[in-house]
């Protein structure tokens, strides 16, 4: 075994399960709170920097939010297919911190739109890189019956970013000015930029360096049993030899599509149905809210970006003990409920402003109404956000305990979060363009009385099919 020596400084902590999963929740943090930053203060960069005609705003609102899903949704399945066949995936999300902090960049610059769109585009692939490695990290790195309390917790920063993002910049447009608005991001991308340094994989070490049986292993790193495989490969009354080479049969990696496998698995395609359609109803929240308060209720940025707190709030707060909950009774039961209550809560945040409502006027009791139905729905979202990759990572591990090479050498943790990816930006592509259009065409009202129909045969899915 290598002596102390030869480990890099700070191998103890920086390698620690602990450390990993921090910096992974960072990661997931920054990229969240950078594309929800744009949301309150994008109609003023198209009117005012780029003196765009108001009557194109909401279109080109929509544009520039559905590009982002868009690019996600075709790189995704690239960087998880070279991600699962790199067993080092530091590197990645070093280069991924680095396009996000030059999209970010183009997009603060707004030259032309043809700049907006390639910054938003840069922050896309950097963005989908980053969840996909970062989630495979975590589910590695994770315990499956710690598992809901994990996603809970990187659940609530992924929310706190949602819900940071937009309220800063709303907040700091009004106080400082645009250019000093842009100082947040930089600040969390310097942040997760140390934090993604300082992070060592054990994978990253040769093979000499790392223990070769439990019993070195134990006075060298004491947290190597909390980082040990989570499903074994051997039988649990056997000592696992960890010098024994495999077999010829062992050696065979897949012999199917992973996606066709997946896609194979009922409770695979609800998991995807429930990720889909939950990132569809949160960007048609980002792509329609701002201009929805501003005409009716004329409210400011500061005020837009302060609405989103009565949406995050709840889940932030409100995330680990749902995971708690999933851990202990399954997260079947919580989201189908979730669900079956979104849909009458969608509807009644359409009332307020439309004429057919009079008692939900904006000179009423419309504001008091739309306020409180948005912070309903925050807790309510609670209980269906995460659940999907949850049910997605159970399905996972159970495949791979029954053919531990079915995935590959290196197993199939990127595909998998790949998998939630492709369905998360394909909602993020659908949601601002469904919204978009519908609330152009036919109303707010209407277009939540759509987004709340969705909800009930999601809500049938869960209950059907989930596992966990």
């Amino acid at each position: 075994m290598a002596s102390e020596k030869q480990l890099p400084w700070g191998y103890r902590w920086r390698s620690s399960r602990t450390f990993i999963i921090s910096t992974i929740i960072i990661a997931l943090f920054a990229e969240t709170f950078l594309y929800g930053f744009v949301v309150p203060i994008l109609s003023f960069m198209l009117e005012s920097r780029l003196k765009m005609d108001p009557s194109k705003t909401q279109r080109m609102t929509t544009a520039v939010l559905t590009v982002h899903g868009f690019v996600s949704l075709i790189f995704a399945p690239v960087i998880a297919h070279f991600a699962d066949k790199t067993p080092n995936r530091k590197a990645p999300l070093l280069i991924a911190l680095a396009g996000c902090v030059a999209g970010t960049l183009l997009v603060a610059s707004t030259f032309s739109i043809k700049a907006l769109f390639v910054g938003r585009i840069l922050q896309a692939v950097a963005g989908s890189a980053t969840w996909i490695i970062g989630f495979a990290t975590l589910t590695d790195n994770v315990d499956l019956d710690h598992m809901g309390k994990a996603m809970g917790t990187a659940m609530a920063f992924v929310t706190a970013g949602q819900l940071s993002g937009p309220i800063v910049a709303g907040a700091l447009l009004e106080w400082v000015g645009y250019w000093p608005t842009w100082s947040a991001p930089l600040l969390v991308l310097c942040l997760d930029i140390i934090a993604r340094r300082l992070m060592i994989e054990r994978r990253e070490l040769p093979l000499d360096d790392r223990p070769r049986s439990p019993k070195l292993a134990a006075p060298h790193d004491p947290e190597e049993s909390e980082r040990a495989p989570l499903l074994p490969s051997t039988p649990t009354n056997e000592s696992p030899d960890y010098n024994a080479v495999p077999t010829e049969a062992e050696q065979v990696g897949p012999s199917r599509s992973f996606y066709r496998i997946m896609i194979g698995d009922i409770g695979v395609v609800a998991s995807v149905a429930n990720t889909l359609i939950f990132a569809t109803l949160i960007s048609a929240f980002d792509a329609t809210l701002p201009l929805h308060l501003r005409d009716t209720f004329h409210w400011n940025t500061l005020s837009v970006g302060m609405i989103f707190l009565s949406l995050q709030v709840p889940s932030m707060c409100l995330g680990p003990l749902v995971g708690w909950l999933r851990d202990r009774a399954g997260a079947r039961w919580p989201v189908t409920i979730g669900w079956a209550l979104s849909a009458p809560l969608l509807w009644l945040l359409g009332v307020p402003g439309e004429k057919m409502f009079p008692w939900a006027s904006p000179e009423t009791n419309g504001e008091a109404i739309f306020i409180t139905g948005l912070v309903t729905i925050g807790i309510v979202f609670t209980l269906i956000r995460g659940a999907g990759t949850m049910q997605l990572v159970a399905a996972t591990k159970d495949m791979e305990a029954k053919n531990p090479k079915i995935f590959g050498e290196f197993g199939g943790s990127s595909r998998v979060s790949s998998l939630a990816e492709v369905a998360f930006s394909l909602g993020s592509m659908l949601g601002p363009l469904i919204s978009g259009t519908l609330s152009e065409t036919v109303g707010y009202f209407y277009m939540n009385l759509v987004m709340g129909a969705i909800c009930l045969p999601v809500a049938l899915s869960c209950f059907l099919f989930f596992t966990v």
